[in-house]
């Protein structure tokens, strides 16, 4: 008759679950970077002209419109 033995899976992951959540964690911080600088237009950086300008010179560098 048929042994006892556990079924093996048929396929294994690629990458351990703590690795892919520390994937999407530095993709949600990419975008959140990309939003603050190419879109925000100081609408979250209000906190002070230091980091409204720092966004300003980030979209110019990147070549996205800000004006």
């Amino acid at each position: 008759m048929s042994s006892s033995t556990p079924a093996q899976p048929l396929v294994r992951p690629a990458a351990s679950p703590r690795v892919l959540w520390a994937a999407l964690a530095v993709v949600g911080a990419l975008l959140l970077l990309a939003y603050l600088v190419a879109f925000d237009q100081g609408a979250v950086s209000r906190s002070g002209m230091y980091l409204h300008e720092l966004m300003h010179d980030g979209r110019h560098l990147l070549g996205v419109p800000c004006h």
